[in-house]
């Protein structure tokens, strides 16, 4: 089984791009303890093939190249299949859901994603959409951190992988969160003495890479997610998490609380720490 990442508290409260350079053999992770990345994404698109997959007309060349990308990386023989949409072949490779990002008449665009462990968006709402409509709800997007984004999309060039973490505590251990309303409506249910082992820890890894032949973007996003109490497990990022959530519940933290839904989560976060 794959091991957790482990929680950094650096910064984590605070909304910034903080992308950072990787390299080739850092693309992508090894597959966790979910099982077969196939097996598990035909069943979620089985059930919700609206919410986790999407496609706008002319994304096949960009998605095509997502996938000889992928495939060339985990050394496999280049395999087509019409009756598949590219990017979803490519995400059936991998433990990541994949976004393609292309250049269109309002900015960047999403043009085509598989997201069968999204965090509370779907490929129903997402695709077709520019930056500024993907990210409008994150405090100061737009204002702020949108020109530094775009501008780091114009430009990165082919040789260049970047990568961010991000995270979050929701009070579900389901990789599939298309929807904030169910998860935050089992909240109130929630008790003190229950709260480290119903409220989970969603820890998020997001890869970025140009595609030089169409010029698109591959967007990936990598989720790992673990209960509050195996915090106790792991004493140097129990301390690190503390750390993390202080910052969340300080004055530095108001944008990022808000945005992620935490302030009502404080008193039984707080218990279960107490706890570890």
């Amino acid at each position: 089984m794959t091991p957790q990442p482990a929680f950094d508290h650096r910064d984590a409260h605070r909304f910034r791009i903080g992308l950072a350079p990787i390299s080739e053999d850092q693309w992508f992770e090894p597959v966790g303890s979910d099982g077969d990345p196939a097996v598990r994404k035909a069943q979620t698109f089985a059930e919700s093939p609206d919410l986790c997959w999407g496609e706008t007309p002319g994304s096949r060349p960009g998605q095509a190249e997502a996938l000889d990308l992928l495939q060339a990386h985990l050394g496999l023989s280049p395999v087509t299949d019409g009756e598949v949409p590219p990017l979803r072949r490519a995400a059936a490779l991998v433990d990541d859901d994949l976004c393609l990002m292309e250049p269109g008449d309002g900015g960047w665009t999403l043009t085509a994603a598989s997201l069968c462990a999204p965090s509370f968006f779907s490929a129903l709402d997402a695709v077709g959409k520019p930056l500024s409509g993907l990210h409008g709800p994150v405090p100061g997007f737009n204002d702020s951190l949108l020109p530094r984004v775009s501008r780091i999309f114009d430009a990165l060039d082919k040789d260049t992988l970047l990568e961010r973490r991000n995270w979050s505590v929701v009070a579900s251990g389901e990789l599939f969160l298309p929807s904030s309303a169910p998860v935050r409506a089992a909240q109130p249910s929630i008790r003190a003495e229950e709260a480290a082992e119903r409220l989970f820890v969603r820890m998020e890894r997001q890869s970025l890479r140009r595609l030089p032949r169409t010029g698109g973007l591959l967007f990936t996003i990598r989720i790992w997610r673990y209960p509050l109490s195996d915090l106790a497990r792991r004493p140097g990022e129990a301390e690190a998490f503390r750390k993390a959530w202080d910052g969340v519940m300080g004055e530095t933290g108001q944008d990022f609380r808000t945005y992620k839904g935490l302030a009502d989560l404080d008193p039984l976060v707080r218990h279960a720490l107490a706890k570890i």
